[in-house]
């Protein structure tokens, strides 16, 4: 009943609640950026396995965030959060130059899905502060969100 009651006083009061689901190949940094929301800070993490999730707060929205583990064997998984998923960030690591194309794979995988068709996308290009980061295009490592949009 209280859960039924807050949902109608939310309705009426402008609170809106939005389900996001971040992936990325392993060690992009999902989690860190998942607490530097939710805590405001950076803390130390280990590999994810299966999923964290938290609420995120901003203004009058309510982002309920599931990062999921990114390692080879979980992605496969990946399919079964994008249920009524808002919103896509896709998470990827600027050092990882050896692993590119298969972020961009993996990308193009997940907004071929047809549960993903209305959802916003966010490509995070993480780890941009380091000093071998890769100076790359975003543009062009990720030209099929062009096709996808359109």
């Amino acid at each position: 009943m209280g859960q039924a009651f807050r949902k109608l006083f939310d309705a009426f009061f402008g609170n809106k609640e939005m389900r996001v689901v971040m992936l990325g190949l392993d060690a992009a940094g999902k989690t860190t950026i998942l607490y530097k929301l939710h805590i405001g800070e950076v803390l130390s993490t280990v590999p994810t396995i299966g999923f964290n999730v938290e609420k995120v707060q901003y203004k009058n929205v309510v982002f309920t965030v599931w990062d999921v583990g990114g390692q080879e064997k979980l992605r496969p998984l990946w399919r079964h959060y994008f249920n009524n998923t808002d919103a896509l960030i896709y998470v990827v690591d600027s050092l990882d130059r050896e692993r590119i194309g298969r972020a961009r794979a993996e990308f193009q995988a997940i907004i071929n899905d047809p549960f993903m068709l209305n959802s916003v996308l966010l490509v995070f290009a993480n780890k941009q502060d380091m000093v071998c980061s890769a100076t790359f295009s975003l543009e062009h490592l990720f030209c099929v969100v062009i096709h996808f949009s359109g």
